[in-house]
């Protein structure tokens, strides 16, 4: 985050910005001395420096990110000290786990607060030892009252809050001096040096809430940039008892029957980000750290969680108890990202079916889970069910009670006894999101369609659908469950990046349904980095021969303007023919042969991808 000031005495090997340096610094790095734009730089591994800090922080290695010695007018020649009121966070993916005792442990607390009303501080509350990935939209409009100095900052901060300032960040010359020269520091420099958010958003809305007697459920799935969704079909089967199941990381015992499923999931694992089976049963997962530790140690995804409770669950309430109690047999655990530096976290849910939804979080291996009847619900990467909880772990409270986080007197609230002291700034923009997605809901409520959730995570002013240097929206759901059970549950998926500018596709469930390989991702056997130990040593190609045609779209999209507003109006008229002919047929003006929906989601696949040639 940056602020106005006077110099900003950041040093990277190689390359200094904003300000003429000596050549030489005391841990040997050679600089150039000069000035560079911010689109020209990449932050990593370095530590900020903000006001009452006098010199600049220098790193002696990329692997000590931040830690370093100040100049001195000694070791400066050039004269003076550095004093900065710029403020300028490191992209963190590259500090790796942040262990207790190690240089970046140290770190953990020196990077800036939120800039807020009350101004800029240096003093920031403790990252995530597990999981300090990024710095996202903690900065949102909220937090900047107009007429504040954080307000006419604005156009510093990342993109998707209010417009942007024009006016260009004025860097001092030499000796800090007053400024006396532009280097184009635009809201762009926000946008360069600051991953995205690792995030999700789950929505459900049930009657009176709805336009209609249905649920509507939606998903967006946030994950790292060039990570790959595929959509799969997976009929039901039946097993042997006692038949061994192989999950992403660890083998389980299999149920004797599974229901037919319909996953939206990164290529690489077993499980799924969000889902749907032949009962009307939907789930999504999200990422949530909490005061049980969270370890590297291989055990059931979040992402598998989410398929076996759709392959063995007939309601939500009977998918949450499969969850559950696979929960608390194997555990959860294990790296989330096709990378291998493990990245790792604890998992919400949110599940429904045609006439209820439910809310699980969970913390290691105990929950609480809360019962949703009528109204809306929504999630966002943190804990969110207080004293309302409909069902918990056997052992909940007296573990809460064992760790000191409650002492057993008055009412018990699973956000507040397990809730991090002192969140993440990842959490702290969750909340953000939350508010935003909770309030575009209550906006709507009694006339909710699946347009308007669809609306809703195309919404990239509140930070619901990401699309920036580290993360982005990879995938998306939003599923229509009628109360009438004579009527399908419709779903639809993008299986594609980024839904303001992809086409929800509609799936139902019928015998004999036709595999759609255009949005399935190649198999690479054992051969696959995930298969291997240790993991994730190399990568693979995993994109599907939707996922190639979008990214050229996208790209015509970007270069010509003119051509990407036609692609734009074809695609947004392809979706609304799906939407028009769904909701025809739910009100009854329209039947369609059994065969036709079989292959309802091959032919839309293959239509859109005919019209990105």
């Amino acid at each position: 985050m940056l602020q106005r000031g006077r110099a900003l005495g950041l040093y990277c090997p190689g390359v200094v910005l904003g300000k003429a340096v000596p050549a030489q610094l005391p841990g040997g790095e050679r600089c150039v001395g000069k000035p560079v734009e911010p689109a020209a730089a990449r932050f990593r591994s370095y530590g900020p420096i903000g006001p009452g800090r006098e010199g600049s922080v220098k790193p002696p290695s990329p692997l000590a990110p931040g830690l370093g010695r100040r100049l001195t007018p000694a070791k400066n020649p050039a004269g003076g000290f550095f004093t900065a009121d710029i403020m300028v966070r490191p992209i963190i993916k590259t500090w790796g786990r942040t262990t207790r005792g190690s240089p970046s442990w140290a770190l953990r607390g020196a990077r800036p607060a939120a800039l807020t009303s009350k101004g800029a501080s240096n003093q920031g509350a403790a990252l995530s030892p597990a999981a300090a990935l990024a710095y996202d939209a903690a900065y949102d409009a909220e937090l900047m009252p107009e007429g504040t100095r954080a307000w006419q900052n604005r156009s510093l901060r990342p993109q998707g809050a209010a417009a942007a300032s024009s006016e260009p960040l004025k860097v001092p010359a030499a000796g800090g001096a007053e400024p006396g020269a532009e280097a184009g520091w635009t809201a762009r420099m926000a946008e360069q040096t600051r991953p995205a958010p690792s995030s999700c958003d789950c929505f459900v809305a049930l009657p009176p809430a709805t336009a209609s007697r249905a649920v509507i459920f939606g998903k967006n799935s946030d994950r790292p940039r060039e990570e790959v969704q595929e959509v799969v079909y997976l009929p039901a089967a039946t097993y042997a008892r006692g038949t061994k199941l192989k999950c992403t990381y660890i083998e389980v015992e299999q149920a004797e029957r599974t229901h037919a499923v319909i996953l939206s999931r990164p290529a690489w694992l077993w499980g799924a980000e969000m889902g749907a089976n032949e009962h009307g049963v939907c789930i999504g997962n999200e990422g949530v750290w909490t005061k049980e530790p969270v370890g590297e140690e291989e055990a059931l995804l979040g992402m598998d969680l989410v398929r076996l409770g759709l392959e063995r669950g007939r309601s939500a309430h009977e998918a949450l108890q499969a969850i559950t109690a696979l929960l608390e047999r194997y555990g959860q655990g294990g790296s989330c990202k096709e990378e291998p530096t493990p990245f790792v976290y604890h998992n919400t849910f949110l599940l429904a079916d045609r006439t209820e939804a439910w809310v699980l979080e969970t913390a290691g291996r105990y929950w609480a889970a809360q019962r949703i009847q009528e109204g809306t619900r929504n999630i966002s990467n943190q804990l969110s069910i207080g004293t309302d909880i409909t069902a918990e772990h056997a052992g909940l409270r007296r573990h809460a009670r064992s760790q000191g986080w409650w002492s057993g007197d008055g009412e018990f609230s699973f956000t507040k006894v397990f809730s991090l002291t002192h969140q993440p700034v990842r959490m702290e923009a969750a909340k953000a999101r939350y508010c935003a997605g909770k309030e575009l809901l209550l906006q709507h409520a009694g006339h909710i369609t699946a347009e308007t959730i669809m609306d809703i995570l195309r919404d990239k002013a509140s930070g619901i659908c990401v699309d920036s240097e580290g993360f982005r929206t990879t995938g998306s759901m939003v599923s229509i469950l009628p109360q009438d059970p004579a009527l399908p549950c419709v779903h639809f998926f993008t299986a594609t990046p980024d839904p303001s500018r992809s086409v929800f596709k509609p799936f139902i469930f019928v015998a004999n349904v036709t595999p759609v390989l255009q949005a399935m991702s190649p198999s690479f056997g054992d051969k696959d980095p995930v298969q291997k130990v240790p993991r994730f040593q190399s990568r693979v190609d995993r994109g599907h021969q939707l996922y190639r045609a979008h990214q050229a779209a996208l790209d015509l999209m970007e270069t010509s303007q003119e051509q990407g507003q036609k692609l734009q109006q074809t695609m947004q008229d392809l979706e609304r023919q799906g939407l028009e002919a769904m909701k025809e047929m739910l009100a009854g003006g329209i039947t369609f042969d059994p065969e036709e929906l079989a292959d309802l989601l091959f032919d839309c696949v293959d239509t859109e991808i005919k019209f990105y040639k």
